[in-house]
């Protein structure tokens, strides 16, 4: 699995011309399933995203987590985080989960950020929904995690 982190001063998401969520600081995290990925991956990256420092502490330093600061996190299904871009210029997205797959672990992944950062603090996209997504970016800070998995060597993630 991946998630692609972008620390907020403010995020929502709308589906139809409809806010569905809106957060204040905290994280706006794009999360995406890759082919093969479980439910432990989903569960360890969720934990992962919710440990990240990257908020700053009263001296200015990104030391502090969501759990920490007591922010909200904004988490928005994107299946294009595994767009292929080696050949040519249309992207493949043919290591991304198949819907049925991906669906039972996004919602993992937003459970156990509730469990960890409690409800209140999380708010959600749909999943395969055609959403607009307000991300303002503090910072700017973004980072990108990846989850490992049986098809995907540690080493690619150092």
């Amino acid at each position: 699995m991946r998630a692609l982190i972008q620390r907020v001063s403010e995020g929502a998401v709308a589906v139809g011309g409809r806010e569905i969520a809106r957060i204040g600081k905290g994280y706006v995290i794009l999360v995406c399933a890759r082919k093969g990925d479980t439910p432990e991956d989903a569960l360890s990256l969720a934990a992962k995203c919710a440990g990240l420092r990257v908020m700053e502490d009263a001296g200015g330093k990104m030391n502090l987590s969501l759990a920490d600061t007591g922010g909200s996190a904004l988490i928005v299904s994107q299946f294009t985080l595994y767009a292929d871009t080696r050949r040519g210029n249309r992207p493949g997205f043919a290591e991304a989960a198949p819907p049925g797959e991906a669906a039972p672990l996004y919602e993992s992944f937003v459970a156990r950020m509730k469990e960890i950062l409690g409800e209140e603090n999380v708010r959600s996209g749909e999943f395969r929904a055609m959403m607009s997504v307000r991300i303002v970016n503090d910072g700017p800070v973004t980072v990108l995690i990846e989850c490992p998995t049986h098809n995907q060597p540690r080493s690619a993630l150092s």
